[in-house]
């Protein structure tokens, strides 16, 4: 698990490593039933104490998305939990969102923003089927 912390921007610590899982599941970077870091181990390598990788997993837990099994370690659910899907819709939401400012800072009405994104979906899925062409060209 890749987890950074930042303790400049004022999100207590245990929330930033609780949003990481999360945005981890709902991306599907971690998978139903793969184990996650052992509080200690986690603690150690982010450099704070056990007790807020303790805190962080609480509130995953009673989030449903991840589960402890008592002496085996913790888990993420197996279940497909309705959070995953919200947490994937905010994520997309929050990245729309700046890029519907930063549209409006330069000027492009709604639909040259549409345009755009579907050229650039075109020239993702034209990438994908050719392999290494880039798309910025």
């Amino acid at each position: 698990m890749n987890i950074t912390i930042n303790t400049k921007d004022g999100v207590p610590i245990y929330r930033q490593i609780a949003n990481q899982i999360r945005y981890m599941v709902a991306s599907k970077l971690l998978q139903p039933g793969e184990e996650v870091s052992p509080v200690r181990t986690l603690a150690l390598a982010l450099n704070v104490t056990p007790n807020t990788v303790v805190k962080a997993y609480d509130e995953l837990e009673a989030a449903g998305v991840i589960f402890k099994r008592r002496g085996a370690g913790t888990y993420i659910s197996d279940e497909q939990s309705p959070l995953a899907d919200r947490e994937r819709r905010r994520i997309i939401e929050a990245r729309i969102d700046t890029l519907l400012a930063e549209a409006h800072q330069l000027d492009f009405n709604a639909e040259e923003l549409l345009d755009l994104v579907r050229e650039r979906q075109l020239q993702l899925e034209k990438t994908e089927n050719n392999g290494s062409e880039n798309i910025d060209e």
